[in-house]
């Protein structure tokens, strides 16, 4: 038995034709889709892209107790248990987070591995000097250093032969190639793509001409969008033409199948991590807003020999924490006591139900549930954001390791039941947004499915609440978050832990045009002003901490001292609430 697993990153099931795209060019996901069971109701689980891996890792979630990190000492990771029953596991891979400090224990798992460079601000080819930067580039506020290695990077990548999605399926197909007679082994074929920064060639970006002729944007910053329509069009027709490169890459793979006769015995699941916001809800990007259905609800198809079901669809609840145990299912091993994911082998057979209800999120952000029809996004009861600790023995961030001003924080906490008995550090937990400013919503799919219009039944927001709660105890969910919910651990939820209600008046808010520097009195330092300027001001400093009190002595990351308080108020939704936004601003202009 043989088993493949073609993961993309960021790949928006809207875009692709067996989800109802019709304006996509994306063959091989057609042909896919009639070669296996397509899923309907597939849900993320921890976002986003290094949580959601130790989840196909592990098979449980992680976003209620870590935020981006490495995988535990004492966590279960499937493909190193199929290595320890004798299957030959292989990832071939151009995720340069892997080789980050957030995400450096995950490839190991593999028996064997391949990384290929280049993708996004990956630290690859050293240039002193700057590189140029392209006529007609629109600005953006984040990401700038990444931003400038992403334009070195692209001097390397001249043809798609060069790009490293390429490169990484042309490693996939050497490992089916020279395996095709051998038994036993996984393959994991990965790549960061259609994630942005949306680079891709002129083959295809052809194919969606819009005869834009404004700024160009292909990494658009994780913010409220504020460009006009065509520039959304845009963007959304680069997407699709990065997609339509992946759709090629993944041909690539159906074909090698067949040229080595696979599909009697080997598995092959096609999926991703999560989604994206291409202008949907009036925002770009993931982890800012809270998790609609563009960003979580993700295609998944599989063809399981097995069964041999093709061209079906299946309508069950499934997570991306069931991956890990159907895999270790297909080779005869069973998951692990601390998985909470199922195999899929029955519900590929018949639609046998799995669940009924699936739990998604991110590390102190909304808490959220779906049924499959109803879909409840839980802000925090109260603005702050608080409590919240992380549990991790692996002390590390998404590309750097924990200040120890945080570490000086740090106490041995009791265990939980999957960390085998070991005690994690506690440390205290933060998040870049405080997703209270958002509010808490209810939509109801079937009447409603592009979320428009929040719902206000007490009702359903109670049945929905009391499977949130009974989900986060399932998944020993810390006392912190059941308190930052507020939600009571035990015992029957009843009308006063109800929030959609109250924060109505929020979810209004959060939804108006985003702030703009002329909302703001000009002045010789204002909240244009980089943070690192204001900070070397006693006076402004005086204003900072009056106003903002610890996050203005606390560890602030390089990129955050390059942004005025009015970037960050955009991108850090929540943190600094608008009237206090205002009232810093007519203070700095007193001084």
């Amino acid at each position: 038995m043989r088993a493949i697993f073609v993961l993309f990153d960021t790949l928006n099931r809207r875009f692709l034709p067996p989800y109802g795209a019709n304006d996509v060019v994306a063959p091989h996901f057609a042909d896919l889709a009639g070669r296996s069971v397509t899923f309907d109701n597939a849900y993320g689980g921890s976002m986003p892209c290094m949580p959601a891996r130790r989840e196909l890792h592990t098979g449980r979630h992680n976003f209620l107790h870590r935020g981006w990190g490495p995988l535990e000492p004492f966590d279960d990771s499937m493909p190193e248990l199929l290595s320890r029953a004798g299957i030959y596991t292989h990832l071939v891979t151009d995720h340069q987070h892997y080789w980050a400090d957030g995400g450096a224990t995950y490839h190991p798992r593999f028996r064997t591995f391949e990384f290929f460079r280049g993708q996004e601000g990956d630290e690859w080819k050293g240039h002193v000097a700057d590189p140029p930067v392209a006529a007609g580039q629109a600005p953006t506020v984040t990401n700038g250093e990444l931003r400038r290695q992403d334009r070195v990077n692209r001097l390397y990548m001249t043809s798609e032969a060069e790009h490293p999605q390429t490169l990484t399926f042309d490693a996939g197909l050497h490992f089916i190639g020279t395996n095709a007679e051998e038994d036993n082994w996984f393959l994991q074929i990965e790549t960061f793509d259609p994630h942005e920064p949306f680079f891709t060639y002129d083959d295809y970006r052809k194919l969606y001409d819009t005869a834009y002729d404004g700024p160009e944007l292909d990494w658009p910053d994780y913010v409220r969008v504020s460009e006009p329509q065509e520039t959304v069009d845009h963007v959304r027709s680069l997407y699709s033409a990065l997609l339509t490169m992946c759709d090629r890459s993944l041909g690539r793979v159906l074909a090698a199948m067949d040229e080595h006769d696979m599909w009697d015995d080997t598995m092959l699941i096609v999926g991703t991590d999560h989604g994206f916001l291409l202008g949907e809800h009036d925002w770009w990007g993931k982890n800012t807003p809270p998790y609609f259905q563009e960003t979580i609800h993700l295609p998944l198809f599989v063809w399981d020999p097995r069964s041999r079901r093709s061209g079906e669809r299946r309508t069950s609840l499934v997570q991306t924490i069931d991956l890990a145990p159907t895999l270790l299912d297909f080779f005869g091993r069973p998951a692990t006591r601390d998985m909470q994911g199922v195999s899929l082998a029955d519900v590929v057979e018949s639609d046998a139900p799995v669940r009924e209800a699936g739990l998604f999120g991110t590390f102190g952000g909304h808490v959220n549930v779906t049924d499959g029809r109803w879909v409840y996004l839980r802000a925090p009861a109260r603005p702050g954001n608080q409590p919240l600790a992380e549990y991790t023995l692996m002390p590390t961030l998404m590309r750097g390791r924990m200040p120890v001003e945080v570490l000086r924080e740090a106490a041995l906490a009791s265990p939980f039941g999957f960390t085998k008995d070991v005690s994690p550090l506690r440390v205290p937990g933060t998040a870049y947004t405080d997703p209270y400013a958002f509010g808490s919503m209810l939509f109801d799919l079937n009447t409603d499915p592009e979320q428009q219009h929040p719902v206000i039944d007490d009702g359903q927001e109670l049945r929905m609440a009391t499977l949130m709660r009974d989900l986060m105890v399932a998944n020993e969910a810390p006392a912190e978050q059941f308190e930052r919910m507020g939600l009571p651990a035990t015992g029957p939820l009843a009308p006063e832990h109800l929030l959609c209600r109250e924060q109505a008046g929020q979810v209004e808010t959060s939804r108006r045009r985003p702030l703009r520097a002329a909302d703001f009195p000009r002045s010789r330092i204002d909240v244009t002003t980089p943070i690192s300027t204001l900070l070397t001001e006693p006076d402004a400093v005086a204003v900072l901490r009056a106003h903002l009190g610890d996050l203005v002595d606390g560890p602030l990351p390089d990129e955050v001292l390059e942004l005025g308080l009015l970037d960050v108020a955009g991108v850090a939704v929540g943190l600094i609430p608008t009237a206090t936004l205002h009232r810093i601003a007519d203070e700095l202009a007193e001084l």
